[in-house]
């Protein structure tokens, strides 16, 4: 994991939005069949080291804060045909719009290559953990130590949870809501 306590967080959140920026603009500059997500994840971290924004470790570690993000969104809606927004589990009004605009590009394009290609959606002990010190983008985390909500209104860095002090966080489940 990044040392956040070397960089300042907005730096790398910074980061992690470009990169979305970047996966976005390759999907939508390239013929369906010749993008994927991780060939887009390849040139968003080429990109963001070639910019000087962000060190080649850096730039993986936030690679992979996104793909994990994307790939939890994507299986949600492929599990529960539901929309995006009710796997964010907020407000659509109160939440910064290009951010949202951002990520939901990258996960319907996730959507669609995993039914492409007939991947099983995790199982359920295959759930994502997100942890205090990572990067992640907007949603809800839910503590696993006392089950509170964290609302997250754009990609922020996580934080142990306020409540219990707990710093393992997970994605409500569809079966959940």
């Amino acid at each position: 994991m990044i040392q956040l306590q070397k960089k300042s967080a907005h730096h790398l959140i910074s980061a992690y939005n470009q990169m979305m920026k970047e996966m976005r603009d390759a999907f939508e500059q390239a013929d369906a069949s010749d993008m994927s997500l991780q060939k887009s994840l390849d040139l968003a971290r080429h990109q963001a080291v070639h910019l000087g924004e962000v060190t080649a470790e850096e730039a993986f570690e936030i690679g992979e804060y996104i793909k994990r993000d994307i790939n939890d969104a994507a299986e949600y809606m492929m599990d529960s045909s539901a929309e995006y927004y009710d796997w964010l589990m907020l407000d659509i009004e109160i939440i910064e719009r290009k951010v949202i605009d951002l990520f939901l590009s990258v996960a319907d394009h996730t959507r669609i290559e995993l039914e492409q290609f007939k991947q099983p959606v995790s199982l359920p002990e295959q759930i994502p953990v997100y942890k205090s010190g990572e990067i992640t983008g907007p949603g809800s985390l839910i503590c696993e130590g006392c089950g509170k909500a964290k609302p997250f209104l754009s990609s922020d860095e996580i934080t142990d949870c306020q409540q219990c002090g707990h710093d393992r966080f997970i994605r409500r489940q569809p079966s959940d809501i």
